[in-house]
Parts: structure tokens; C-alpha cells; sequence
């Protein structure tokens, strides 16, 4: 075969070869929305444990005032002020007009993050009244 011969072989290669590309990757905003997603959904995962084995206790029944999941009047007015203002309630403790609420829920292992996360699931809960 002789180099002349050879030219339209190895276009045609090459051509096949471009045609190979990868399919489109996403883009940045893409990525970040669908990791964004992901981490949130993670959060609510966590939190719903951490409400399930140390909040539902008090919250489920009312304790103390403890507002519970799906009261909209109780969460709409704790949710005035902000939802970092319910966290680091949450967190540090209280006493309120209708009850108290120790540091973390009288659990002091938990993280504050695991207090932030057991409050996202409580108010993000679908008969709650959300951010």
C-alpha cells in the first residue's frame, strides 16, 4: 500500500474517530444543583433519625409546649423570626411563653448539626408550614 493510497484510510479514520466524542457533560450549574439536592435530601434523611430517636418523644405529644409536626398555627409563629433563630433555640435552650426546651433537647451528644438537621425535618415536614 503506498502512502497515497493510504491518505483516504486514515481520513476516514480520523473522521470516525471525531465522531467518538463523549457524550455532553453537564455543566457547572447542573452539577452544583444536583448536589445541592443531594445534600438536602441527605439532611432531611438525618434529621428525620435523630427527631425520631431523641425529639419525637417530646414533640410528638405536645410536651412542655413543644410545638408538633403538622401544628401550622404553633410552627408559623416560631417561624417568624427565622429559621437560624428556631436552630439556635434548639440548640442553646429556652423558656418560652407556653414551655421550655432544654440545650438539644436534653441530649448534649448530638452536634449541632444534628440539632440543625432534626429541625429541618420538623419544618420541612409536608403538614408543617414551611420557610
Amino acid at each position: 500500500m503506498t502512502l497515497k493510497s493510504f491518505m483516504p484510510v486514515l481520513a476516514a479514520g480520523l473522521f470516525f474517530l471525531g465522531a467518538c466524542t463523549p457524550e455532553k457533560q453537564p455543566d457547572n450549574e447542573e452539577l452544583t444543583e444536583s448536589r445541592a439536592e443531594a445534600l438536602a435530601e441527605q439532611k432531611l434523611a438525618t434529621g428525620k433519625r435523630v427527631y425520631e430517636a431523641n425529639c419525637a418523644g417530646c414533640h410528638d405529644a405536645g410536651v412542655a409546649g413543644a410545638p408538633k409536626p403538622g401544628d401550622n398555627a404553633a410552627w408559623k409563629e416560631r417561624l417568624t423570626p427565622g429559621f437560624e433563630v428556631i436552630v439556635k433555640k434548639s440548640i442553646e435552650g429556652f423558656d418560652g411563653k407556653s414551655g421550655a426546651m432544654p440545650p438539644k433537647g436534653g441530649n448534649a451528644i448530638l452536634t449541632d448539626e444534628e440539632v440543625s438537621n432534626a429541625v429541618t425535618f420538623m419544618v420541612s415536614n409536608p403538614n408543617t408550614t414551611s420557610r
